[in-house]
């Protein structure tokens, strides 16, 4: 007996069984509690499979609980392989397949590549699925941008604030790639602004409000964008400020700042002309002294030429005193006999 243990071939023999004895000890010390798991949940899954994801760094409990998820749900378009290109592409496994899941459910056509691309195009896939079938509300404007109406003026220059909201769905055929809330938003915060713009008076939008989601619908406001909206519903409208009176009140003080700025040029204008004609009169006073001083010479000249006597040279200062006197008294003075 001792003889057939040293045998070589016998020796070969148990280090090989030891060797799987090991390898089989490890294996289900790592894996046995998932391989057991996965084997009696329907998801078979060799042990070379098992060894082939730790080698590449896989998580191999996101895969097997991911594809049992799957497999329970009657999910039959999962691929391990696929879940795990997906998990080394730094997608997120799990999402993705409660994602297929949800639309299996729903009625909705996913595929797997689908999903995967919305995941690693930056989408929640599982919560693109669940607006698809549950539709949310939002808000327009946001109020978490400090923002709480939709100011417009209508044509009879008054201003109302407007609220809305937008009831959609997600459109997965159009998700990557497609616009997102803050588009929608925009598109029918301008489409408000532009209804209410269009009205001749803001009672006509007071009276028949629901004549803002029409004409918003109209427009198609969701192409292109990740969304189908379902509808608009105008929360609340509110009469603001008088914009137009507003408006006129401010164009009558400008225009009377001009016709003050106009008046003040006429008046310097006048003010320049008054100085130079007073110049003009002080110019004819000084030419009129400089004449009255040559009087005198000229009669001196007289004399000496013997063309005026004594006797003319008296009637002269008679006539230039009466003159005076009359002056005098045709002058206004203060009254010295009171």
């Amino acid at each position: 007996m001792f003889v057939l243990a040293m045998d070589p071939t016998n020796v070969t023999l148990l280090v090989i069984a030891g060797i799987f004895v090991v390898f089989g000890f490890i294996f289900f010390m790592t894996f046995g509690r998932l391989y057991i798991q996965a084997l009696f949940s329907g998801v078979r899954t060799p042990m070379v499979d098992f060894m082939g994801m730790w080698f590449r760094k896989v998580n191999p409990r996101i895969l097997i609980d991911s594809l049992i998820m799957a497999t329970k749900a009657g999910v039959i378009d999962i691929h391990r392989d696929k879940l795990e290109a997906h998990y080394l592409a730094k997608g997120n496994v799990r999402r993705v397949v409660q994602a297929l899941v949800a639309a299996n459910k729903a009625a909705i056509p996913l595929d797997f590549d689908q999903a995967a691309a919305i995941d690693l195009a930056g989408r929640d896939v599982f919560e693109a699925v669940r607006t698809s079938v549950q539709p949310k509300v939002i808000d327009c404007p946001n109020p978490n941008l400090g923002r709480s109406t939709v100011d417009a003026v209508a044509g009879d220059g008054i201003q109302l604030r407007a609220k809305a909201r937008v009831t959609v769905r997600t459109n997965l055929a159009r998700l990557v790639g497609g616009a997102t809330e803050e588009t929608i938003i925009a598109r029918v915060g301008e489409g408000i602004v532009t209804t209410i713009g269009s009205a001749k008076s803001h009672k006509e939008v007071l009276a028949n409000p629901d004549t803002i989601s029409k004409r918003v619908l109209e427009k198609g406001l969701d192409a292109g964008t990740a969304f189908e909206i379902l509808s608009i519903d105008i929360a609340d409208v509110d009469v603001g400020e008088n914009i137009g009176a507003k408006l006129q009140a401010e164009q009558a003080e400008a225009d009377k700042r001009v016709a003050q700025a106009h008046a003040e040029k006429r008046r310097a204008l006048a003010v320049a002309l008054e100085q130079e004609k007073s110049a003009d009169v002080e110019e004819a006073r000084a030419k009129l002294v400089l004449a009255e001083a040559e009087v005198p010479l000229a009669i001196a000249d007289a004399f000496r030429k013997g063309n005026l006597g004594v006797m003319d040279y008296y009637r002269l200062r008679n006539l230039q005193a009466d003159t005076s006197m009359r002056q005098n008294i045709a002058e206004p003075g203060d009254d010295k006999d009171v």
